[in-house]
């Protein structure tokens, strides 16, 4: 028996006697800052992910396949990432060459792709945030924190909410669920910006909206 089990033990005989308590836990915080409309909460959305330094872009339908192969053009990316439930019209305009998502893909094979293109589960204004959830447009966790540069689209306004609460109840926390607000950043302690480190140190986010 290690330390854990014993501390865990300890605790577990301390607890047998306590009556459960089946009190609902009541959570009346804001679900929202503030009324916006549904075109302000898109601005917002724009503005803070800008705050994070990702670059943001906006299209329509039409655009889209036009946007994302010029960004991997001015990128000099030679090859993509491809979740296996990409729409394949959004990679119509490029000529890059597509690397699968593979189950037996290594980091230092994922470390020599240069962009990788996803959609997303959501996005929250409020806070510049962008969620990955694990679907097949999406991919695996590891093909968006590997690749240096991530181009993510995200639908308006069907996927873009205010708030925190709004955005955890679109999704499944069963999920693997990967939050990202901006590239990937730390600092030392002088306050040194380093990006990259623990992700891609670009992220570029597409606004789609209709035709």
């Amino acid at each position: 028996m290690n330390s854990r089990e014993r501390i865990l033990g300890r605790v577990r005989r301390a607890l047998a006697d306590a009556p459960a308590d089946e009190t609902p836990i009541v959570r009346d915080y804001l679900r929202e800052h503030g009324e916006r409309t549904v075109a302000r909460t898109v601005e917002l959305l724009a503005e803070n992910l800008a705050d994070y330094r990702a670059i943001v872009h906006r299209t329509d339908e039409d655009g889209l396949a036009g946007l994302i192969a010029a960004l991997l053009e001015k990128r000099g990316s030679a090859s993509v990432l491809v979740p296996p439930g990409l729409d394949e019209g959004w990679l119509a305009a490029t000529g890059v060459t597509r690397v699968a998502d593979g189950a037996d893909s290594t980091p230092d094979q994922l470390d020599r792709v240069d962009s990788v293109v996803t959609a997303c589960a959501v996005a929250i204004a409020e806070t510049g945030t962008i969620v990955l959830d694990g679907s097949p447009d999406q991919g695996r966790r590891r093909i968006t924190l590997v690749p240096d540069h991530h181009v993510c689209v995200v639908r308006v306004p069907d996927q873009v909410v205010s708030s925190v609460p709004q955005g955890l109840e679109r999704l499944d926390p069963a999920r693997p669920l990967t939050w990202i607000s901006g590239p990937s950043a730390t600092s030392d302690i002088e306050l040194d910006r380093v990006e990259g480190v623990h992700g891609p140190r670009a992220l570029e986010v597409v606004l789609v909206g209709g035709p």
